[in-house]
């Protein structure tokens, strides 16, 4: 059975490597490896995430299943005067991710290991980003979606990409059910961003 990057060692062979990728309009150096999510460079719906999510320049934002890094970093350079928690069951992400900062001079992240949100459940957040381990299965997304909503503060939203194929529409109904208000906010190549305010 292949392995997929929802796993705390991969085992396959290392493969490093840069990417360079524009986002929010800041260019970005990015450390990619095999065994971590698009290695080969930011997947388009973590792009759209990227140009759609909106919070304060002093905003908490987490960061779930951070990879190597991008929507954190650039959710860093957004919330400037901020704070960004990333979050990776993935230990090969969690290195990629920590040298990626170091490497686009990102200083306002903190950077962990951690199976979805188990290190941060006792810290609350302005908002959750996340493109979530769709290959690890519904439950898994699912409670990815249940501990945003315990971590969020009051008005706080949770940011989604998804696409359509691979259940768009069940998880915002189960959005739905824990969140006040759920938008569908941008719809692009059968990607859909969701916001979930809390």
């Amino acid at each position: 059975m292949s392995e997929h990057y929802y796993t705390p060692r991969p085992s396959v062979e290392h493969d490093l490597h840069t990417i360079e990728e524009t986002l929010r309009g800041r260019s970005f150096v990015f450390w990619t490896d095999a065994g971590v999510f698009s290695k080969k460079g930011v997947d388009y719906g973590s792009r759209l995430l990227v140009q759609t999510m909106e919070f304060s320049k002093q905003a908490k934002v987490l960061d779930v299943g951070c990879g190597y890094g991008p929507i954190g970093l650039a959710a860093a350079v957004v919330a400037e005067q901020g704070t960004v928690t990333m979050v990776d069951i993935n230990e090969r992400a969690i290195e990629l991710a920590k040298r990626n900062a170091e490497r686009n001079r990102i200083a306002n992240v903190r950077i962990l290991q951690s199976d979805l949100l188990a290190e941060v459940m006792d810290q609350t957040f302005d908002a959750v980003l996340t493109n979530p381990p769709i290959r690890a299965g519904k439950e898994t997304v699912h409670r990815v979606f249940e501990q945003a909503h315990h971590v969020l503060v009051p008005g706080g939203a949770l940011w989604v990409v998804i696409q359509k194929k691979q259940g768009a529409p069940s998880a915002y109904a189960k959005l739905e059910s824990l969140y006040s208000q759920v938008e569908e906010v941008e719809r692009d190549k059968g990607y859909w961003i969701i916001k979930a305010v809390k």
